[in-house]
């Protein structure tokens, strides 16, 4: 199985190989992948940089194309395309159908990736996506539940790959209308589900006050652990209460390393850590737990069991320091 972990700057993706990835993701320093945060991802010196790193450890590196082109704006996307079937990088992850036919007809020898941004979920969905575009491997949406994915793995046509730790989201899969609704900014097109520019922190009588585009979203304590500046993720009050709750998701994170033999049995051939936004200290503490999972589930298939000192550390970097098996334990339909 291979660990597929985050990287949004040259840091993180030789923490993240250091620390035991067999793959990482990245972006560009644009709006055509949905990381598109100041201060991350790569420009294409950059990007030659960790294809060369990346083939000199003899690992593998694939590029997040997972954005919709604005109108009229497509020629950027089809130049990040270009850009990495020049560096020869080992995939693409793409979500658009039109990027899609676009990297398939250019450039036939680049491996497609689905993204989960295209929230396929079924065997006609993935047969159709193959029979058009070719695509090797389909990354799951985390909707899911364990038995539809042994079931659609039974059949499918590509690879799957499955979000095995990480941030979790309440829209269809990062297709994030809230945040528009709020910034008047697209995540779906802009790359970003809270825009730097819309983002405020303040101190206000010995409280942290998160807004985005001057909507409060969240208030903590000085000694508070701060939350994800996201909408859906915010606490509010009510004209009925006025104590703060988390009104649409609460802050936590999915981890999976117990359901490790399992997905393992079901055929998925990649775990894909989230957290291209997260610090490079975050990717080794999550890269190197789960590189030890993965290696003593595949040295004693038969009795591996989840050790409490993983939980632990990954409880440590989670959001709300609170994981949750999400949709996968879901025994409803």
């Amino acid at each position: 199985m291979e660990l597929l972990c985050p990287a949004g700057n040259l840091a993180s993706l030789k923490t993240a190989y250091n620390a035991g990835a067999d793959a990482v993701y990245l972006g560009l320093k644009d709006d055509t992948n949905a990381r598109s945060f100041a201060g991350l991802n790569f420009s294409p010196k950059k990007l030659q940089q960790a294809v060369d790193i990346a083939k000199d450890m003899g690992r593998k590196i694939y590029l997040t194309i997972n954005t919709f082109p604005k109108p009229n704006e497509e020629a950027r996307w089809y130049k990040a395309i270009d850009i990495a079937a020049d560096l020869d990088m080992d995939a693409l992850i793409m979500a658009d159908l039109s990027l899609l036919d676009y990297a398939h007809r250019n450039h036939p020898q680049l491996p497609l990736h689905l993204s989960v941004q295209a929230s396929a979920t079924n065997l006609g969905a993935l047969s159709l996506y193959k029979q058009e575009f070719n695509i090797e491997r389909a990354v799951l949406p985390r909707v899911l539940s364990m038995k539809q994915v042994r079931d659609l793995a039974k059949v499918s046509p590509v690879d799957l790959e499955v979000f095995a730790f990480g941030s979790l989201c309440i829209m269809a899969e990062g297709r994030c209308h809230l945040s528009s609704y709020v910034t008047g900014q697209s995540p779906n097109t802009g790359g970003s589900c809270s825009p730097a520019q819309h983002v405020r922190w303040q101190e206000q009588g010995g409280d942290q006050i998160t807004r985005l585009n001057d909507v409060m979203i969240d208030k903590s304590g000085k000694d508070e652990q701060m939350g994800y500046p996201v909408v859906c993720k915010g606490s509010y009050v009510t004209e009925e209460d006025n104590n703060p709750e988390y009104m649409l998701e609460s802050p936590t994170s999915l981890n999976t390393l117990s359901l490790i033999p399992e997905l393992h049995k079901a055929g998925v051939v990649s775990l894909k850590i989230e957290g291209r936004q997260r610090s490079p200290a975050y990717v080794e503490q999550v890269t190197r737990v789960w590189r030890n999972a993965i290696d003593t589930f595949m040295k004693f298939p038969k009795t591996f069991t989840c050790q409490k000192e993983w939980n632990q550390a990954l409880d440590k970097v989670s959001e709300g320091q609170t994981t949750t098996l999400g949709a996968y334990e879901r025994s409803w339909q």
